[in-house]
């Protein structure tokens, strides 16, 4: 004789093939994702359009060129910048900087010149920029 199960009994198994469907659809979608939201995409950053800041009455002006640093409107020798920034500013290394960099310097040379200021133990940098036209 047979045993039959009674069809009212509730079933002790689960069915994860759905479940199963489901978590390959996402995880081919994400694999599809996570690619195109880490594109490098090349910008041209626009001016600033945020009203300028007070000047400070007297102003440290450092500007790079592909020549390398000019302090005010002397050109600085190569090594340099720390002795020059500290005869100016008489060892303050609190004093507010501001940068002006030619726009044909690459990323990394304006980088490089961050990490010789903030070697100097200059960290108060200002980047100079143009003012946008309204």
């Amino acid at each position: 004789m047979r045993f039959d199960p009674d069809p009212a009994e509730e079933l002790a198994e689960i069915n994860v093939t759905p479940f199963i469907d489901v978590m390959l659809v996402l995880l081919i979608v994400f694999m599809v994702a996570a690619p195109l939201s880490t594109v490098d995409v090349p910008i041209d950053l626009p001016t600033s359009g945020a009203a300028p800041a007070q000047r400070p009455p007297d102003p440290v002006w450092i500007t790079l060129t592909a020549g390398g640093f000019v302090l005010e409107d002397v050109p600085l020798a190569e090594g340099s910048l720390a002795a020059a920034l500290d005869a100016r500013t008489g060892a303050k290394r609190d004093t507010a900087l501001y940068l002006r960099a030619d726009r044909a310097l690459s990323y990394g040379q304006l980088m490089q010149a961050l990490d010789d200021l903030r070697a100097a133990g200059y960290t108060k940098v200002s980047l100079v920029g143009l003012e946008a036209a309204p």
